[in-house]
């Protein structure tokens, strides 16, 4: 059966958004709706589960869309939809990485001529390429924990061979910390934290990328 808080949450979401009619054309805003429906669904943890596994290599929409309602809508199990959101993501995350290994030399011309709207473009693959050379670990864990573009580091990071086991790393941690810190503080003070962390999650999420590089860094110049 529905938890009753989800159903609100949802149709609240609903009715913020975009219960009038979305443009055919608009068809990020129709996917976005189409992935935030199902908190009001008993199929919302696998769901979330799915969304976030495909976020990591090819699908636009963010985890963090479903994984917000249903934590407002049940605030006791936001532990497991940030547990399922990470351990789906990481997932997801190694199959990007395994495509860009093994498959990208084949598929390369056909992702940029058809997937260039969700981030998946020559430009941003060769600026991940520079960053890797000089950064490798870092800029998995930023883009893990960041808004930006996930799915482009996973798949260029198969592409340029970095460590895979340094990958992973970076990888369940970013990407646990990002999902971790969301739910818990949906769940936490609901409805009381959510606009706060829809306007400002970009500011908090690099400001902790840098408070966190900072202290990696006093660390080595102490030691």
């Amino acid at each position: 059966m529905t938890d009753p808080n989800i159903e609100s949450v949802a149709a609240a979401g609903q009715s913020g958004h975009g219960a009038s009619k979305v443009a055919r054309w608009h068809l990020h805003r129709r996917m976005y709706d189409w992935v935030v429906h199902f908190a009001n669904t008993r199929h919302g943890g696998t769901a979330l589960f799915v969304l976030s596994f495909a976020e990591s290599s090819f699908f636009p929409v963010p985890p963090d869309v479903l994984l917000a309602p249903l934590s407002l809508g049940a605030p006791r199990k936001w532990a497991r939809f940030a547990g399922l959101c990470s351990i789906a993501s990481v997932l997801g995350g190694i199959l990007g990485y395994l495509i860009g290994l093994l498959l990208w030399s084949a598929i390369s011309a056909w992702v940029f001529a058809h997937l260039g709207a969700v981030g998946l473009t020559e430009d941003n693959f060769a600026r991940f390429q520079g960053w890797y050379d000089r950064y490798d670990f870092w800029i998995v864990f930023t883009c893990g924990f960041t808004p930006l573009p996930y799915k482009v580091c996973t798949i260029s990071a198969g592409v340029a061979e970095i460590n895979f086991v340094g990958f992973l790393i970076a990888s369940t941690v970013s990407r646990s910390a990002r999902f971790f810190i969301v739910a818990g503080l949906l769940g936490w003070k609901g409805e009381k934290i959510r606009p706060v962390i829809e306007k400002y999650f970009n500011w908090f999420s690099l400001a902790f990328v840098v408070l966190l590089v900072g202290g990696f860094l006093v660390i080595k110049w102490i030691h």
